[in-house]
């Protein structure tokens, strides 16, 4: 059985937007000293993140997605990546807060702040599509277990992280056969 994991990136989420802007931090050469994400939303996903021993989880596979690209490895209180809270009248819509502060040049302080919108639900269903996808072209070829590249391409904490990039890469390769 092809197995591929869960805690899906989302096509445009608050933690592939946030894996993006800490690898041009890193490309371009910004030291990222401290950053965090905050997460709010209406649905059924925030409302049993209400249980924090469920919320545990979706915090590590998140903060570990992040992580994975920086530079260099952020301590504990310096990262903060996780859904924040349930707000009832949000329903489907998710809304992100992501704050990255770092230095240019020099040592020149600078932050970045940035706030996005998304129905959460829409926002991963293409990317669930495509993973079933390839759960069938793995089944058609024979092969079972992880699948390592669209389980990296498709998934916050896969038992591998590679750049979202270098992700695409092999899955286009996995996909051509």
């Amino acid at each position: 059985m092809p197995i591929i994991g869960d805690d899906i990136k989302a096509q445009l989420g608050a933690t592939i937007t946030h894996r993006a802007l800490t690898e041009l931090f890193k490309k371009r050469g910004v030291k990222l000293d401290r950053t965090y994400q905050l997460n709010t939303g209406g649905n059924t996903d925030f409302l049993n993140m209400l249980n924090r021993t469920r919320l545990a989880s979706k915090k590590e596979s998140k903060t570990e997605a992040v992580q994975a690209v920086t530079a260099e490895r952020l301590e504990e209180d310096n990262i903060h990546v996780g859904p924040s809270d349930y707000v009832p009248w949000q329903k489907d819509n998710k809304v992100a807060f992501i704050r990255m502060e770092g230095k240019l040049f020099g040592g020149v302080p600078m932050n970045l702040e940035l706030r996005l919108s998304v129905e959460d639900s829409p926002n991963s269903a293409g990317v669930a599509i495509d993973a079933i996808r390839c759960c069938k072209l793995a089944l058609d070829k024979g092969k079972g277990g992880i699948l390592h590249w669209p389980s990296a391409f498709f998934m916050k904490h896969p038992p591998q992280q590679y750049s979202d990039e270098e992700a695409y890469q092999m899955t286009e390769v996995f996909i051509g056969g």
